[in-house]
């Protein structure tokens, strides 16, 4: 996944009124202003709301389904929803998953609820985890381009409760000298 591809997914995707805020490596590198390493992924957050709009909209463009995570949580929606419905009748849609299409690019996502536009975004996959205020207010830019992205401190959260990586260890490393923010 090139800075490239990530900029034209994440302008897609707004263009179809998507709510997203990258996570993960790409999240990391945005907030720090430039491409630490290469990247696999994308990994993102979207709301709910946004899922049948984000679908539709990376469906055109011939993504498929790769795979539903553990932690997913089947939630009812009302009409059809391409890629992540449960079944052909669609009335449940997946909330963490990950798409990919014919070039290899993958994008990893994790749906989120707000009770209104001033509450803390709650996970609408299997998680207990708590967001901080201003966990989605951030901004970072990749490739100059500004892109909305997940705070330091919730990038330090969401790389918790799995084995990390070597590449995950660099990247909280550079959060941590570049903001101060410590591992939880």
């Amino acid at each position: 996944m090139t800075a490239d591809d990530v900029l034209e997914i994440y302008t897609l995707l707004l263009s179809h009124d998507v709510q997203i805020w990258l996570d993960g490596g790409w999240g990391i590198d945005a907030l720090l202003g430039q491409q630490t390493r290469p990247h696999k992924d994308l990994d993102a957050f979207v709301t709910f709301d946004s899922l049948p709009r984000f679908a539709t909209a990376l469906e055109a463009r011939g993504f498929v389904l790769k795979e539903i995570w553990s932690e997913n949580r089947w939630l009812p929606h009302d009409g059809h929803v391409p890629l992540i419905a449960r079944d052909a009748a669609g009335s449940e849609i997946a909330t963490a998953f990950v798409l990919k299409d014919a070039r290899g690019r993958e994008i990893d996502i994790h749906a989120v609820h707000f009770g209104d536009e001033h509450s803390r975004p709650i996970p609408a996959w299997d998680s207990d985890m708590a967001f901080a205020d201003d966990a989605l207010a951030w901004h970072g830019t990749i490739l100059g381009s500004p892109v909305r992205c997940l705070s330091p401190a919730m990038h330090m959260q969401t790389h918790t409760g799995y084995p990390l990586q070597d590449k995950d260890v660099q990247d909280l490393r550079h959060l941590h000298e570049r903001f101060g923010v410590e591992y939880v």
